[in-house]
């Protein structure tokens, strides 16, 4: 393996920065409208959505379409010290901003097991293979939360294109993702297994 986890995360988030606006603006709808047409979430009773940062990948059409279809719909929370958790939100005026300017839930109804039926969880990241490996912040938040949910949870990340890179280098404790969606097309991760990561 060539580069460290380190040195791709620096390189990933230079790349992220440096995408104007005119852009991101096509590809977010690109990809929404992607995640739209996907029958995954179509089936699905139940979402995960999170608040995107700096150039991540926008969700707020999903939101709402998820909203009309009458889904549930959850978005990460941090607790104490690194405790993150998925809260219900009925209503985007629940979203306020966290202790890292981020947009989170203002309420306290966690994600419950019965909650976890018929649910997809749309994840983000700085980069992905094709594998379903991912690059995260380098804080674990994200693969705490997805360890803890049962099998038959659906993790879909949302990435533009420049984000899959042939391989990244893994730890025990990463969590794979099952699809990746970008603005070009849809990756079913699980028709290239590996060795490692796999959670259902």
């Amino acid at each position: 393996m060539g580069e460290t986890k380190d040195k791709l995360r620096a390189r990933a988030f230079h790349l992220r920065d440096s995408l104007s606006a005119s852009e991101i603006i096509p590809k977010n709808r690109l990809i929404q409208e992607r995640v739209l047409r996907f029958s995954p979430y179509l089936q699905s009773r139940a979402v995960a959505l999170y608040s995107p940062t700096t150039n991540e990948v926008a969700t707020e059409k999903i939101r709402e379409h998820a909203r009309q279809e009458g889904k549930k719909m959850f978005y990460p929370k941090l607790g104490a010290g690194t405790d993150l958790h998925l809260v219900q939100v009925e209503d985007p005026e629940e979203l306020k901003p966290g202790r890292h300017g981020i947009l989170e839930p203002s309420g306290d109804r966690i994600m419950t097991k019965k909650d976890e039926e018929g649910l997809v969880v749309f994840v983000p990241g700085l980069a992905f293979d094709l594998h379903g490996n991912r690059l995260g912040r380098g804080r674990g938040w994200y693969d705490r939360v997805l360890a803890g949910l049962g099998e038959g949870v659906r993790f879909v990340a949302l990435a533009f294109e420049y984000q899959i890179v042939e391989e990244l280098p893994t730890e025990g404790w990463d969590r794979k993702v099952h699809h990746i969606i970008t603005e070009r097309r849809i990756i079913d991760c699980r028709d290239l297994p590996s060795d490692s990561g796999w959670i259902s």
